[in-house]
């Protein structure tokens, strides 16, 4: 029996494996996220906060599993057919070498991410009930359509001549691994949602002006936040889905290195601005703008310089805190983490600033404005699909059952009146 193994075998098998190594690490995510939204609330709702980042991952995969992937990678241009759980009809539609099932654990925890941002910025005053009902429809609705229309072959990353992008601005729009696909439209749920929701019950006084509600321990919000670091590392390099370099691909080790100097310039520029705008380096901003460094990379993470990276994490650093600072005391939403900010703000804003400082195509390197421009229209049209389908689905909600607990409940916290018990004893 010739047991010999192929070089294109020996690839398949270790692209696999890093695969689902790199699934592993944005599943760790999800502890980060639960840490980070349970430190920046308050202790009375962190069983509420917990229970919900379990059930992102529980019943978003499922569902995920059984409509959502096949709307996102199947068949079509501006939207995919479902398949449902037919994982031999999807594999005619993703040609990629590796294994079905691996590649929909990949895009499975992808999914969850995107659910989980919403979650944060509607903390504190959300009926579980409604919870439930409105993740239904990010993960087999909206996050699936986008992704289709950019990862799963549809019109906005279709390279194909006579296509609609190729027609428009001769290229294609271009999120390696989501900072509008994933990262934005959580992020315009997110707000759309906590517009919707209303402040929590003594946000702003009879003045209008916000009142600060400090997050119960930064402690385990830190943690969070270098969890959310260390699974980045598999949210970018991992959507090579390849450990072996082939000539038209980017060596996961650029990518790794990109992401680190990203996050590390937005932490230190936000630092450094808090210090400067409110007379004190503020922990919370500092760690908000590690994330913002993040996310604002995780689009071009593969074709900027380590240069271009640290200048998309310096200023999502910054922007992040001018953000923060315009939503809650302008436009008087509460958004008790930031993620509004964070990750629909400069998920935008590194999309766009991918379009600069592409290596290749950038405007800064080419001098041609087309791949800024091919950015800048995927990121719009992106965000206000994300936050038509948010507007429509939440109002509808709160019109027909209501989105927000009772003033009792909110007041002594929804741990008991929403699960029978409490994070501390």
């Amino acid at each position: 029996m010739d047991t010999t193994i192929t070089l294109a075998e020996l690839s398949t098998g270790i692209n696999t494996v890093w695969m689902l190594l790199a699934a592993m690490l944005v599943f760790f995510m999800q502890p980060g996220f639960a840490l980070v939204e349970a430190g920046f609330t308050r202790g009375k709702n962190t069983a509420n906060i917990l229970m919900k980042n379990f059930v992102d991952f529980t019943f978003g995969s499922l569902l995920f599993w059984l409509v959502g992937f096949g709307l996102m990678f199947g068949a079509g241009d501006f939207v995919g057919m479902p398949h449902f759980i037919d994982l031999d009809i999807m594999e005619k539609q993703i040609d990629n070498g590796l294994p079905i099932e691996g590649f929909l654990i990949f895009q499975t925890v992808f999914c969850a991410t995107a659910a989980t941002i919403v979650s944060g910025a509607m903390a504190e005053r959300t009926k579980f009930s409604m919870y439930l009902v409105y993740t239904v429809f990010i993960s087999v609705l909206i996050y699936p359509v986008s992704g289709h229309w950019t990862w799963g072959g549809g019109w906005l990353m279709n390279g194909e001549e006579g296509s609609f992008m190729m027609n428009l601005f001769g290229t294609t729009f271009h999120d390696f691994a989501g900072s509008t696909v994933v990262h934005s439209v959580g992020g315009w749920l997110a707000l759309v949602g906590a517009s919707i929701l209303g402040p929590r019950i003594g946000k702003y006084g009879k003045d209008k002006k916000s009142k600060a509600i400090p997050g119960h321990n930064l402690t385990i919000a830190a943690l969070g936040v270098f969890i959310l670091w260390f699974g980045w590392f598999g949210f970018n390099p991992g959507s090579q889905l390849a450990a072996s370099t082939s000539a038209d691909q980017t060596a996961i080790s650029h990518v790794f290195l990109t992401t680190n100097l990203a996050a590390c310039a937005g932490g230190f520029f936000a630092l450094a601005v808090s210090w400067l705008k409110y007379g004190k380096p503020s922990l919370s901003l500092t760690l908000n703008g590690i994330l913002a460094g993040l996310v604002g990379i995780t689009a071009g993470c593969d074709i900027v310089s380590p240069l271009g990276s640290v200048i998309i994490g310096a200023i999502c650093g910054i922007v992040m805190i001018l953000s923060v600072d315009f939503i809650d005391h302008v436009l008087k939403i509460d958004d008790p983490v930031g993620a509004s900010s964070v990750h629909g703000v400069c998920g935008f804003l590194g999309t766009v600033l991918t379009g600069f400082l592409a290596t290749e195509e950038g405007l800064c390197y080419s001098g041609n404005a087309n791949f800024l421009l091919a950015q800048l229209f995927g990121a719009v049209v992106v965000g206000l699909w994300a936050a038509a389908a948010g507007f429509v689905i939440f109002k509808s909600l709160d019109k027909i059952h209501g989105l927000r607990v009772d003033k009792r409940i909110e007041e002594e916290g929804l741990d008991i009146y929403e699960h029978g018990e409490s994070a501390y004893n």
